[in-house]
């Protein structure tokens, strides 16, 4: 028989570096889940994208259990990292702020793809390339 799910609910939280403090404490806590057992599971399984804040989406039980479902970091994100930027732009239309290669957009898709709400490659291209575009990053060849 299935558990029955008490809560549902999202976090954004820095890979690799989950701790009891806020945001993750509190909101585990009110939720009456064991706070470390998460972190030590949440850190090894984010090990590998240190750098990123991740969303996670946790799902609390019944009887206190929990299991949680880590997503890919934000495509904003990946965009600064492969434009070596550190945040967007303030007027994505007068000022261009960086560039990308079509590889590195091809990279940042293939990673996202399973997030985003296509299968299409062409189309998540297209997704990931409207967030160029809104952050001031120009995509060249």
């Amino acid at each position: 028989m299935a558990k029955k799910v008490a809560f549902k609910f999202k976090l954004m939280i820095a890979a690799g570096a989950a701790t009891p403090s806020p945001p993750v404490g509190p909101a585990l806590g009110q939720r009456g889940v064991n706070i470390m057992e998460f972190c030590k599971a949440f850190n090894e399984k984010t090990k590998d994208k240190t750098g990123f804040k991740v969303p996670v989406v946790i799902t609390v039980y019944a009887d206190k259990s929990f299991t949680f479902e880590t997503k890919q970091p934000p495509a904003s994100g990946l965009i600064m990292k492969a434009a070596g930027l550190k945040k967007g732009t303030d007027n994505p239309i007068l000022n261009k702020i960086g560039t990308i290669t079509k590889a590195q957009l091809d990279e940042i898709v293939a990673q996202k793809i399973v997030d985003l709400n296509t299968n299409d490659k062409e189309m998540a291209a297209k997704i990931i390339a409207g967030s160029c575009r809104s952050m001031g990053v120009t995509i060249v060849d």
